[in-house]
């Protein structure tokens, strides 16, 4: 009997602290869920600026975060009291005193050398800054959340300017860089359809032709002459024609030889996308469709290829390499998500594969550019630094046989950014690589297979390491040598390596 009794009060007691620690876990419970840290009457669970007072939860940009401790630029300084919010500057520099900070003003901006490693706010190894304009100043009416993509050049053959053809998520800017130091926006042309993080562009006698991921883009056709004479600028454009036989398109190549252009990851008008690699539907399975542009106001499709399914991004060249069996055929060398393909496109209605090459450990074969002796391939992956903990790597293929290329060797950077687009002029590898931004590299050695960054600009000094933040892509192709970065988050940036 006494054995029960002690069971039972212990049984009891046992309830009783279990009931008394549930009540305490839910008060401490509700007390977390009406907490009120800046006491401004919201509860930090719906206070869109918890720790800093704002009890009107002004959120101008509607991103759910309130104005008092929005931080766009992700510089340490909140946009309401930030005299370039749009812009990364956590110097506040503002020569002119005019509350518009140097990084932003398109009035006040010089041109910064890079000294002791810097070029104003920008990490940098012997390249100066020439100018610089922000995503707010390649707009007309900004809107917030606007980000870049790709860029392209041109140059006038009349007048000789150069110009920067910049990829936004709601438009395309023309913007004339003849003046480095004062970076002129002329005119936008609006997105053919619905705004898209992805946009590319290339240029083909004049024109400029531009695809995009947007549903039911299609390819805008634009005479960049008018760019000449333009009038109220910065002034909106209508394109020239519209080409609609496709609807999406990740990217577009251009074989400026032939006048052929192949968007490629393509999809038909109105269809569900899909960038994953293998035969997902859309036209050609998002293969290279070719489009003859030798008259850019009116292209003709006149087929596609679509044995290796998506392509991601490629190169098509008039094949000038060692391997004499295809001197003189137009190839396309896809990056294909998990392949490298060779494609002789020569005869547009009987497309022939000559060779497909895995490397190892593929993520996500992205982009590459062949040298310009056409015996290798310098291809990026953009996945590989995050899933194998590497730093940057450049797959070097070795095309010699075209019918049998092979891995030459693997080239690693000194930072862990994920490398994005890439481009060779003379023994220079020029490397858009996110979070590290510009990269130059030496190939000069490269069939003894060694490679050497030589030279950097970074337009995104907020962080490092991976992640998709700061340079899209570059061109160095301008016979000035100036060069264009193309920066998600801080626009455009024209660069050139110091004496």
């Amino acid at each position: 009997m006494l054995i029960r009794k002690i069971t039972n009060y212990l049984f009891i007691s046992s309830v009783i602290f279990t009931v008394i620690n549930l009540q305490s876990c839910q008060n401490e419970s509700i007390d977390q869920n009406y907490a009120d840290n800046d006491n401004d009457g919201y509860y930090d669970l719906i206070d869109n600026c918890p720790f800093d007072s704002n009890p009107n939860q002004n959120d101008s940009n509607s991103d759910g975060i309130g104005d008092v401790c929005s931080d766009i630029d992700e510089d340490g300084i909140i946009d309401a009291e930030d005299n370039c919010p749009s812009n990364f500057n956590p110097l506040q520099a503002d020569n002119d005193g005019d509350g518009i900070g140097d990084t932003c003003d398109l009035v006040d901006f010089t041109s910064l050398p890079c000294i002791d490693g810097f070029a104003g706010n920008y990490p940098c190894s012997g390249y100066n800054l020439l100018g610089h304009l922000s995503i707010e100043n390649l707009s007309i009416n900004f809107q917030e959340n606007t980000r870049v993509n790709d860029s392209w050049g041109w140059k006038d053959p009349v007048t000789g300017k150069e110009y920067a053809i910049v990829g936004l998520s709601s438009h395309t800017s023309f913007v004339d860089m003849s003046d480095p130091d004062n970076l002129l926006l002329i005119g936008i042309l609006p997105t053919a359809s619905v705004n898209s993080i992805w946009r590319d562009i290339k240029v083909y006698n004049n024109y400029a032709f531009i695809v995009s991921e947007a549903s039911n883009h299609g390819m805008q056709i634009f005479d960049l002459t008018r760019l000449r004479n333009a009038e109220n600028i910065p002034t909106v454009f209508n394109s020239d024609s519209h080409f609609t036989d496709f609807g999406r398109a990740h990217n577009i190549v251009i074989n400026e030889e032939t006048g052929y252009a192949y968007p490629v990851g393509n999809q038909d008008p109105g269809r569900i996308f899909s960038r994953d690699p293998g035969h997902e539907g859309g036209m050609f399975d998002g293969g290279p469709i070719f489009v003859n542009i030798q008259n850019p106001t009116s292209p003709i499709l006149e087929g596609g290829f679509s044995d290796t399914g998506y392509c991601h991004d490629a190169q098509a060249v008039i094949y000038n390499g060692p391997d004499s069996d295809h001197v003189g055929k137009e190839i396309i060398i896809g990056s294909n998500a998990q392949h490298v393909d060779i494609i002789d496109v020569s005869d547009k209605s009987n497309p022939i594969l000559i060779s497909t090459i895995v490397y190892e450990n593929v993520h996500y074969t992205h982009q590459g550019w062949l040298t310009e002796d056409h015996k290798y391939f310098i291809v990026g992956d953009e996945l590989d630094e995050a899933a194998d903990g590497i730093n940057t790597r450049s797959i070097v293929l070795n095309l010699t046989d075209l019918d049998n290329p092979q891995i030459h060797f693997d080239y690693y950077g000194p930072t862990l950014a994920y490398d994005h687009n890439g481009y060779v002029v003379g023994d220079k590898y020029y490397l858009a690589s996110y979070k590290a931004g510009l990269r130059e590299i030496d190939i000069s050695q490269i069939e003894s297979k060694q490679m050497n960054e030589t030279g950097f600009f970074d337009s995104y000094p907020q962080a490092d390491g991976t992640g998709f933040s700061g340079a899209w892509s570059v061109y160095p192709f301008h016979e000035s040598r100036n060069i264009i970065i193309s920066d998600i988050q801080n626009g455009l940036f024209v660069v050139k390596r110091g004496n």
